[in-house]
């Protein structure tokens, strides 16, 4: 049997809006259920939303990393839209009653100039159509309990975004070398996780390019405007209420929130 999409849309908007992770949500999937099954979940969440007034402003993939992999145990890269709502501000308090249970990654995120998309974009094609690259952090939360996830189930809960936190230091992808540039996160002054950008796919870049291929196959091109991110550059780190949060790219610049216990 197929997934029923708008159950399980109905199951990750009421486990959002409560913040009462589900037990189950798909699991490993059934005879018939696909990534597309999946996949068109997670659309029928963002089209409440869009119709509820909110506004779809990119795409993420996430777990392309190998250390993400095996720190969530899913064995291929996710991926999903993301929303305006889903963006918080730089320097500014975030409360931990907004998420379920959260990590936080280090991602250099990109905005396009052109679109995207096609069944055998090169990473060539990601760096003509690319506007400028900036530090974020992404917030991952599920709306499954205890990270209990199978890749069905983080497909369908739009590739477990929580949140994302922006920087304010865009660069061109000719002021950077994404292929080797050292980021790590900071609680209270502690590094707590450290990695490359090399890890992301070899090259962000070519993650992008992965990832625009993998979503044209459901329908979907990228528009100039969309912010992308390409996955974390190291391993995600569970937040910790009444923590001062610091990502840095070396030679870059920083990102930064304080993360507040309700």
């Amino acid at each position: 049997m197929t997934i029923n999409i708008d159950k399980i849309a109905d199951v990750l908007i009421e486990a959002k809006r409560t913040g009462i992770p589900v037990e189950t949500l798909i699991g490993s999937g059934g005879q018939g259920e696909t990534r597309l099954d999946a996949f068109r979940v997670a659309q029928e969440v963002v089209r409440r939303r869009v119709q509820a007034g909110d506004r779809q402003v990119g795409f993420k993939l996430g777990n392309i990393a190998r250390a993400m992999q095996e720190k969530f145990g899913v064995d291929e890269p996710d991926y999903g839209p993301l929303l305006a709502s889903q963006f918080y501000s730089e320097n500014l308090r975030i409360s931990e009653k907004e998420f379920i249970a959260p990590f936080v990654e280090l991602e250099p995120a990109f905005v396009l100039k052109a679109d995207l998309g096609g069944p055998n974009v090169t990473p060539f094609e990601v760096i003509s159509a690319t506007d400028y690259v900036i530090p974020a952090f992404e917030i991952i939360d599920s709306r499954v309990k205890n990270w209990n996830i199978g890749i069905l189930d983080t497909i369908a809960d739009g590739g477990s975004v929580g949140g994302i936190i922006t920087s304010a230091k865009p660069r061109r992808l000719s002021e950077v070398d994404l292929a080797n540039t050292v980021g790590e996160i900071r609680f209270d002054g502690k590094v707590v996780a450290s990695g490359n950008t090399s890890a992301i796919y070899g090259n962000p870049v070519s993650a992008i390019a992965w990832l625009a291929r993998r979503v044209w196959e459901y329908g979907v091109t990228f528009r100039a405007g969309d912010f992308i991110l390409p996955g974390s550059c190291l391993a995600a780190e569970k937040l910790i209420p009444g923590t001062r949060v610091v990502g840095t790219f070396a030679g870059w610049g920083d990102v930064q929130f304080e993360y507040t216990a309700a």
